[in-house]
């Protein structure tokens, strides 16, 4: 048996006729760029969110640095990360001219660990950035807590978590602002690069639209140095064909989840923790081997598909040597990054390819 890694085909074979409708749609109009498909699904996607403004913009590293930017976070400034996450959380804190600090996560699910964090704030600290790591929402409420005490801005990174719960409420409406991709893969997918940045704060948004739009408030009028970054009409009309089916995507996929939990039994393979207070979207499936290498061989020998996020962690990255951060020194995003597989998830995989999976894993040895 076959069991990609991910595949778009039963949603997009669900959805075909939306999906072209909507095409057509942009395509009869002839108006490409800032008009009603962007502006209508900037609306929808607030709402589902539960917050009050959603700017469209080019994709998720954008949606970050633009809303960093916004929050006038530069020069000396410090924005606490996880150590375990995509290059793209400590690019957009680089790129508004910060410095990324990394804090170690919980190596049970993978996400920033709240009790390490209160130690890496200086001085200079502007702001958390907790990412919501493989579609489970981080430990809020510390967070919160944290920077209401330091006076921090939080800034949510919610590229994979799109629909995710903590405590019955959408992550991406706790901090100041938060940021989204809709890279084709994430369970809200366009088809191609798209973002968005959402909040409560109206000016702050505002602020977020003019610096992607060339620092632009209006036509010809710039206030800003910005940069061109925004949501094309094309892309928006799919999401919005797409928005209305993802909770019942989402419930998919933690059936999915809730298979792989309860039938992997191989004592070599750790399972990903579930805090209490979350309700994940799983868009990955995050397991730890020890012998991951030869895992991740004998899985893609039996015809099932794996990926490995993030084989080298940001630290020890090349363009991150100048941090002066050696091997070692955060050494549980670099177990993580030594011992993480990902597991086939997504929208259409059947049940028959769910247990071909579970079996192979625990044939494992």
């Amino acid at each position: 048996m076959k069991v990609p890694f991910v595949s778009f085909l039963p949603m997009e074979q669900e959805l075909n006729t939306e999906l072209r409708e909507a095409f057509d749609r942009v395509y009869t109009r002839s108006w490409y760029i800032e008009g009603v498909e962007a502006e209508a699904f900037e609306k929808e996607f607030a709402n589902y969110c539960n917050t009050n403004y959603c700017v469209g913009i080019g994709n998720g590293l954008d949606a970050l640095m633009l809303a960093l930017k916004a929050l006038e976070i530069k020069g000396e400034d410090e924005v606490i990360i996880p150590s375990n996450t995509f290059i793209a959380t400590a690019l957009a804190v680089t790129y508004a001219g910060a410095t990324p600090i990394f804090v170690e996560p919980d190596i049970r699910t993978f996400n920033i660990e709240p009790s390490k964090i209160e130690e890496k704030i200086t001085k200079n600290t502007k702001a958390i950035m907790p990412v919501h790591l493989y579609g489970q929402s981080c430990d809020m409420d510390p967070i919160m807590e944290l920077a209401k005490k330091y006076e921090l801005f939080v800034v949510e990174d919610c590229a994979q978590a799109h629909g995710a719960i903590y405590k019955s409420q959408k992550i991406g409406s706790f901090g100041d602002v938060a940021g989204f991709s809709f890279y084709p893969g994430k369970n809200l997918g366009a088809f191609g690069d798209a973002g968005a940045t959402i909040s409560n704060n109206k000016k702050l948004i505002e602020k977020v639209r003019a610096l992607g739009n060339y620092g632009s408030d209006y036509k010809y009028h710039h206030i800003y140095l910005g940069k061109n970054s925004r949501l094309d009409e094309m892309q928006a009309a799919f999401l919005a064909v797409k928005l209305p089916h993802l909770e019942k995507m989402n419930i998919e996929r933690r059936k999915v989840a809730n298979k792989y939990l309860a039938g992997i039994k191989n004592p070599e393979v750790i399972l990903p923790y579930v805090i209490p207070a979350a309700l994940p979207v799983w868009h990955i499936f995050s397991i730890r081997c020890k012998r991951r290498d030869a895992l991740d061989v004998y899985l893609k020998n039996k015809g099932i598909g794996t990926n490995r996020h993030y084989p080298i962690p940001i630290h020890l990255q090349e363009c991150y040597k100048d941090l002066g951060i050696k091997e070692g020194e955060l050494p549980i995003a670099e177990e993580i990054s030594a011992t993480q597989l990902s597991l086939p998830m997504y929208y259409g995989i059947n049940d028959d390819q769910v247990q071909y999976v579970i079996d192979v894993v625990n044939e494992f040895s």
